[in-house]
């Protein structure tokens, strides 16, 4: 299944909100990848760059410049879902 991204917003503490057009959101921590990628520390040594943050086109991941990307299968499946569009119609009906 294809995961396409809607918005990504840069929270504090390298924490990103990621709301996907299935209405799924979910926040996804990037500072494990601080250890596992060298070219993420450049969020945390640049000054401005993690607040960069865009969706690519067609919403396949998001990216800060041509060295550093995430795709939205990663965002998806390895971030903590916050909500889904489902659960808050649910909310509503009741």
């Amino acid at each position: 299944m294809f995961y396409r991204v809607k918005t990504v917003t840069p929270k504090d503490n390298f924490i990103l909100s990621v709301l996907f057009t299935d209405g799924v959101k979910t926040e996804y921590d990037i500072k494990p990848l601080f250890d596992k990628w060298e070219v993420f520390n450049d969020l945390k040594t640049i000054p401005g760059l993690y607040q960069q943050v865009k969706v690519d086109a067609g919403g396949f991941g998001i990216s800060w410049n041509d060295n550093i990307d995430l795709a939205s299968e990663e965002l998806r499946l390895n971030g903590a879902v916050v909500y889904t569009e489902l659960n808050i119609n649910k909310s509503k009906v009741i």
